[in-house]
């Protein structure tokens, strides 16, 4: 793409660069699901960064430049840190580290020694001792509030519960990354695997779903580890370099990664680079890359910090690792909602700390960008949780042979003619009954968003199509203990798990259903307005188009797939088994009384101190009702960073705006 050279290029660059990296923020940290590589993530960045000092007007005052990680999950507690868990910046060679080097020196007016430590690719958390006993952990959430985890940290065999010291400080807060080994990451697998459930990608997506779980217990039974690298706080102590304190905290019995290393030259730190690249893969657990830290205190004092990030420390990532391999085939998988999507079968390659045999090509337009052909030797790459991806052909291994990629017209799954429509941009199989959309359909309907059915992984999934006990998630609840003892492998404490959770979601509230039918266009708020406004599954399917959009906040888009939806064969069949099977089809939300009863209020751009998400449910919980859109029935409108259009709709109709502060005030008063 083009470097903007005008305000006007420049400004819808910077807008489109902000929003995509918050989005990116915000599933590698609150979500713990990154869906591109680190490479990817921090080119978008630079460039985002790169434009806000050309156009300094231009930079939003909440830029993802000037901000930590992302907002904390709301299944736990928050917790607001003594002190900012900063960020590090990045440099990707060593002549961006000498550039760093260069201006700490001139910062110090002198060259300061260094200390060397591998990056985990782990969870970054907060610890607090006091007097001695570990009494609070958190994650680092959006760097000022994070997620209450004490009690899941406690059951890390790691990290001791008081420290081994007669004369503890009263106060020590330290800062680690938790972590999983790779032989402990490939027992969980392999465990999972054995169960039909779905295995983690990496080992950091592992440790974080384990950290972050509700019941300390299942903690408990993943062994995870830390290693801790940050001092914040200690009372009554004070030292002089890094080095020293490490070793403190190690006297202590904390967790000290035991290749940090004091070296006394930049020369010196980037031969550690150099050792660590060509080590990486032959650790016992995963790293993406170093950071290098001054190690005088007071020098690091001295130097400060940015919003972001410290001035006294940088992290050199290692690239994702490439390897070259053949591409025997392009295959086109069926997805939820019928969306078509190219991708490589390739010969086994080990790559990224795991072997590769297929990647994703991510759709037919990005294969002919690429000139990807069958047979052709191409390079592949892995980093962190994301699906390993062609980079592209090695041109000159080309013989001849090689066959372009021809889009096919039907299904593979079911044989149907695919089709696209003008406004999409992706083919789709139109086959309601199609077995991949089945099990996409089932793998939806289970999510935790939706009607959170555990213990029902995409093998078992599989199964129940291919023995034919399930063709919609409506068959879920007609599943027997003797149905499912037909599954190869399948114990009864398996069984008994699956059907606890299957009767659990019999009364889940509607709107989660409605969430979990997956209807085009139709996600939490829509779900929650149709509940609110029909109260059951058989009076929003007999309802007209014109009377959906009576729903609040429901406009003409959704209001037609709704009513679509509902006119199906199949949507008809599916809402028959659910009925038969038990389940509630008209368990709405009791609206609460409380200080806010008879309000309503929107919320426009992006709080720093809760999600849209848990917003919403405070307000709820004091009686108030939440809706998507400004109208004069609207009471208050909630303002975050980059407010949409709202806010101005809200000015023309004299609604009262709230900035977030104002907001934080007014439930606190009212709680």
């Amino acid at each position: 793409m083009a470097r903007p050279t005008t305000p006007d290029e420049a400004k819808a660059r910077i807008d489109e660069l902000t929003r995509e990296v918050r989005h990116h923020d915000h599933l590698y940290h609150a979500l713990d699901k990154p869906k591109i590589s680190d490479e990817a993530y921090d080119a978008l960045f630079r460039e985002l960064k790169e434009l806000e000092v050309a156009f300094p007007a231009l930079a939003h005052t909440d830029s993802p430049t000037q901000k930590i990680g992302s907002k904390p999950s709301e299944l736990f507690a928050p917790v607001r840190h003594s002190s900012r868990l900063l960020s590090l910046d990045n440099v990707f060679d060593e002549q961006s580290f000498d550039d760093w080097f260069d201006r700490v020196r001139r910062g110090l007016g002198r060259e300061p020694a260094l200390v060397c430590e591998p990056k985990i690719d782990g969870l970054s958390v907060a610890v607090v001792y006091e007097h001695g006993r570990l009494t609070r952990a958190a994650t680092r959430g959006d760097g000022e509030i994070g997620e209450d985890v004490t009690q899941n940290i406690l059951t890390l065999r790691s990290l001791p519960h008081r420290l081994k010291t007669a004369n503890p400080p009263a106060w020590l807060e330290v800062r680690g990354e938790v972590f999983l080994f790779k032989r402990d990451f490939k027992s969980i697998n392999d465990k999972l695997d054995e169960a039909g459930k779905q295995t983690f990608s990496n080992p950091r997506n592992a440790a974080a779903g384990a950290l972050r779980q509700k019941d300390a217990n299942i903690t408990r039974e993943r062994p995870l580890t830390v290693y801790l690298h940050g001092l914040v706080r200690s009372e009554g102590t004070s030292f002089k370099t890094y080095t020293e304190a490490l070793a403190t905290l190690a006297e202590y019995g904390l967790p000290i990664h035991p290749l940090s290393k004091r070296v006394a030259t930049p020369a010196d730190a980037k031969a550690f680079v150099v050792d660590m690249k060509a080590r990486r893969h032959e650790m016992d657990h995963e790293i993406d890359g170093v950071v290098v830290k001054v190690d005088d205190i007071g020098a690091q004092e001295e130097l400060g910090a940015t919003a972001k990030a410290p001035r006294w420390a940088v992290a050199f990532k290692l690239p994702a690792e490439q390897k070259t391999t053949r591409l025997n085939d392009i295959l086109v998988s069926i997805g939820r909602t019928g969306a078509a999507t190219p991708f490589a079968m390739l010969e086994p390659v080990f790559v990224g700390g795991v072997t590769v045999s297929t990647a994703t090509l991510h759709n037919e337009y990005e294969v002919a960008r690429k000139d990807v052909r069958v047979g052709d030797m191409v390079i592949v790459q892995r980093a962190g949780d994301v699906i390993p991806e062609v980079v592209g052909p090695v041109l000159e291994h080309r013989t001849g042979d090689e066959k372009p990629f021809v889009m096919p017209n039907e299904c593979p799954v079911c044989g149907t003619t695919l089709e696209r429509r003008a406004d999409d941009a992706v083919r789709r199989c139109p086959n309601q009954t199609c077995p991949a959309q089945t099990l996409g359909a089932i793998f939806h309907f289970c999510s935790r968003g939706a009607m959170n059915i555990e213990h029902l992984g995409e093998v078992r999934a599989q199964q129940l199509l291919d023995l034919g006990l399930a063709e919609d998630p409506g068959d879920l609840f007609h599943l027997t203990a003797e149905k499912l003892a037909k599954l190869p492998q399948f114990k009864e404490k398996s069984i008994n798990n699956l059907l606890k959770a299957i009767e659990g979601a019999r009364e889940r509230q509607l709107d989660k259903l409605l969430v979990g039918l997956g209807i085009r266009h139709v996600g939490p708020s829509a779900a929650q307005a149709l509940a609110n406004h029909f109260g059951s599954v058989d009076a929003i399917a007999a309802a007209s188009v014109e009377e959906l959009t009576q729903a609040e906040g429901l406009g003409q888009v959704i209001a037609e797939a709704v009513h679509v939806f509902f006119r199906r064969e199949s949507t008809t069949k599916l809402i028959d088994k659910l009925r038969t099977g038990g389940v509630k089809l008209d368990v709405v939300r009791q609206k609460k009384e409380g200080p806010l009863s008879g309000q309503t209020l929107v919320i426009t751009g992006t709080l720093g101190a809760m999600s849209r998400d848990k917003a919403q449910a405070r307000i709820e919980e004091l009686g108030g009702k939440v809706t998507s859109s400004v109208s004069k029935n609207t009471t208050y409108l909630v303002v975050g960073a980059d407010p949409s259009s709202k806010l101005e709709k809200a000015t023309k109709l004299g609604i009262k705006v709230l900035d977030e502060a104002a907001f934080l005030a007014m439930i606190d008063r009212s709680a």
